[in-house]
């Protein structure tokens, strides 16, 4: 409670420094919903020019493209400063992490909040909402319970595994072209059914980059698309609960990569 106590404060600290560039801030997440309009735009030419995407509707694969885009604006406002662990490490700034009586992480994420993925938060939520009504789906208490513990278990397994890269840095200092690599992978086939993937392409996205679980697999579940799928249909529907165990396993990689810091003496 008390580290908890600490993080709003910090947290409500970084937020308050941020709205001092109000215009700055409405000028970028403007621009993020652009981008993301951009991007979606593309999936519709090409599901108008086809008809369909392996069997996907333009509505399904909305609906699947909203899923991963708030997930993942959702983990990027309060955890975003993890893409900084490196420029943190080779600064040394993490030498006065270690000497203050609060948790590294916690100053480590509160050490900037980018509020400007709001805009990327709006328009998946905004597209996912439009995508609800065109796809055929009972949308009961326990459907939109599901649905939004699948956006947060998504949020998790994508911040879990960004978690895992960027600590690395504390062995060898520089890892953005792997950073780089991971982040690329995801927002090019996170939008998109995994179906028009190889086999082995889907096996490595979910048991080795667990990218499946962040949006297609809970998709198929809501969408009752599971019997597409080369996995057990529980697990399709399991991936909150994977999300979160991810996470604490991210976490405690962490800790472990933490004891392997050594200072750049900067």
């Amino acid at each position: 409670m008390h580290t908890l106590r600490i993080y709003r404060a910090l947290m409500g600290a970084a937020v308050r420094t941020e709205l001092q560039y109000r215009t700055n801030l409405i000028m970028q997440t403007i621009g993020g919903i652009t981008l993301q309009g951009i991007g979606f735009a593309f999936i519709w030419v090409v599901v108008g020019r086809f008809g369909a995407i392996n069997g996907w509707s333009l509505g399904e694969i909305a609906f699947l493209y909203g899923m991963r885009l708030t997930s993942h604006a959702l983990w990027t406002v309060p955890f975003a400063q993890v893409f900084q662990v490196e420029w943190v490490v080779r600064t040394a700034e993490f030498d006065r992490y270690l000497v203050r009586p609060v948790s590294p992480f916690v100053q480590l994420v509160c050490r900037r909040i980018t509020l400007t993925t709001f805009g990327d938060f709006a328009g998946g939520v905004v597209l996912l909402a439009s995508a609800a009504t065109l796809v055929h789906i009972n949308w009961s208490p326990l459907a939109v319970c599901y649905l939004v513990l699948a956006v947060v278990g998504g949020a998790l397994v994508e911040v879990s595994v960004n978690m895992v890269v960027s600590t690395l840095a504390f062995r060898f200092t520089t890892i953005s072209a792997v950073r780089l690599l991971v982040d690329n992978i995801f927002n090019t086939f996170g939008n998109y059914p995994m179906t028009i993937l190889p086999a082995a392409t889907r096996f490595g996205l979910t048991f080795v980059l667990p990218l499946a679980f962040v949006a297609y697999f809970p998709a198929t579940a809501i969408l009752h698309r599971t019997g597409q799928l080369s996995v057990p249909s529980w697990l399709a529907w399991s991936a909150p609960a994977v999300g979160a165990a991810l996470f604490v396993c991210a976490y405690k990689f962490w800790m472990w990569q933490t004891k392997h810091y050594s200072s750049s003496g900067h």
